[in-house]
């Protein structure tokens, strides 16, 4: 896979987000794929849960603001979700098929990422080996999404 940019809108649409914009690209190199997302704008609005000292796997991320994807195998049922926090905190799911026996997946025990939070942008950026999961010959298939939790905690979803 090249590097490719993708752009990420909120669903269902709004204007309310004119403010806001999801950008960012991602890449395979052999098994080694990464991922890298911009939100970028007026983010005061934005429950952004700051840096954790001690970054961990948590539960439940997608309450709150954070960075997903969704990774499958082509011509295969099965499929990961992968969050990601800004404060640092991840997650790994398996799942048989689609929304069906959801697993944490243990062959990750950690997952390193950086996160840039300034004013107007925060950047997080993800290399993960995926040799864990799959193989650097089968092809795969991604989705990507983002869950945004604004102050008044309203939350809405950008695919």
């Amino acid at each position: 896979m090249n590097k490719q940019t993708f752009s990420l809108q909120p669903f269902p649409s709004t204007e309310s987000f004119a403010h806001l914009k999801i950008t960012g690209n991602i890449s395979r190199n052999a098994n080694q794929l990464t991922i890298c997302y911009n939100l970028g704008g007026d983010l005061k609005e934005i429950a952004i849960v700051p840096p954790s000292n001690a970054p961990s796997r948590k539960y439940e991320l997608w309450e709150d603001t954070c960075f997903e994807f969704f990774l499958g195998i082509k011509n295969s049922a099965r499929y990961w979700e992968f969050n990601l926090s800004p404060a640092g905190h991840w997650n790994v799911y398996r799942f048989d098929g689609y929304r069906q026996g959801m697993q944490e997946e243990t062959a990750f025990e950690k997952l390193l990422f950086s996160v840039q939070n300034q004013a107007d942008s925060l950047e997080l950026a993800l290399n993960v080996d995926l040799d864990k999961i799959v193989s650097a010959n089968q092809a795969i298939k991604i989705g990507i999404t983002t869950v945004i939790k604004q102050r008044d905690c309203e939350i809405t979803y950008w695919a």
